[in-house]
């Protein structure tokens, strides 16, 4: 049903929109009719309630069909349409005419004119139906593709920099490395098997921890890691690889820098309609790659977060002395998941 040009006629806003643009068409022609004055008033009643009651009608009948139109060809619908709306107004033209007693010879051509204005008027409405499904559809296309992108470009930068800390402890900690192997291949195996635009809190957290595992076999303790997680937000909707980036920042541009290494901290709390994910790290004041090397990452998961949730998704990052922050606001939105699929927990 998503798929089909003609929207859903059977909402309330549809309705309204309907009404309100038919009454300003009616407008324009009493307007045009008036021979003293601005409106001839009683051409605009008199037209409002023939002209309300063939869209209503027609409306309707078209909500009722819509589910077998949506089956058919774009060309075999819009005829059926505008079958269907020229025998709505034959309809209601015969009853008017029949009503206020026409002249003789004058119904014919009266209808006809109704009936060329209707289908002039259908043909309009449904090109600029059409071409407003094409537009959401190239649009929804395009968001996918820039998706794509800019997840494709995040999942390098893990995998490079993970596998040079595995490289760093093989000569050194042969053990440690290898079950920093299979802890990154258990990671890259549970990212890689959904192609989701979305993924649950719980899945990005998970991620969080088994990379900052593999990073405390590198930094040991100088890397110390704060979690401030709220209850029942397990399953709020999240782009994945949104968290893990901005973690992997924290580290490459904070944390490692420093002689004595420092704290990590991330926290998950709801607001009201929303839910903010924050990552806070300690800061090396003379270091300029902090701020060069973040900007890549916060743009690139500004521009996902945006494209999924819209304007109401706001990403901010803030310096204050030794402190950096990142916060992200989201609109609360649970991720239905489907029967008996389940995150893993590693704690």
């Amino acid at each position: 049903m998503d798929t089909f040009f003609i929207p859903d006629l059977c909402r309330v806003r549809a309705v309204f929109l309907l009404v309100i643009t038919s009454e300003l068409l009616v407008l324009v022609l009493a307007i045009v009719q008036a021979d003293t004055g601005w409106v001839d008033w009683n051409y605009f009643g008199l037209l409002s309630l023939f002209v309300q009651w063939t869209t209503l009608t027609s409306a309707a009948l078209i909500c009722l069909l819509r589910g077998w139109l949506a089956r058919l060809s774009v060309a075999r619908a819009t005829v059926i349409v505008v079958a269907i709306v020229l025998a709505d107004v034959l309809a209601f033209s015969l009853f008017a005419e029949e009503v206020l007693h026409p002249a003789p010879g004058t119904a014919v051509q009266s209808i006809a004119r109704k009936l060329l204005v209707a289908l002039l008027i259908v043909l309009m409405t449904l090109r600029y139906f059409y071409l407003q499904h094409q537009w959401r559809l190239q649009r929804e296309a395009e968001i996918g593709a820039r998706l794509t992108a800019l997840h494709a470009r995040i999942q390098p930068h893990f995998l490079f920099n993970s596998m040079n800390t595995i490289a760093s402890l093989i000569a050194t900690r042969p053990e440690q490395a290898e079950e920093a192997v299979l802890d990154l291949s258990e990671l890259f195996r549970a990212n890689l098997r959904t192609t989701d635009p979305l993924v649950p809190l719980a899945q990005e957290l998970d991620l969080c921890r088994r990379y900052l595992a593999i990073e405390a076999l590198r930094l040991g303790d100088r890397l110390r890691v704060e979690w401030v997680i709220a209850d029942g937000l397990e399953q709020q909707a999240i782009p994945p690889l949104t968290l893990q980036p901005l973690v992997e920042n924290a580290i490459y541009h904070g944390i490692q820098p420093r002689p004595g290494g420092g704290t990590i901290r991330i926290e998950v709390s709801p607001g009201g309609e929303f839910v903010y994910l924050m990552v806070q790290n300690s800061k090396v004041e003379t270091d300029t790659r902090h701020r060069r090397g973040n900007r890549v990452a916060l743009a690139n998961i500004e521009a996902r977060v945006r494209a999924l949730f819209g304007e109401t998704a706001v990403l901010k990052h803030s310096q204050q002395q030794d402190t950096y922050t990142v916060t992200i606001r989201l609109p609360r939105r649970p991720l239905n998941r489907p029967p008996g699929a389940r995150t893993r927990d590693t704690e």
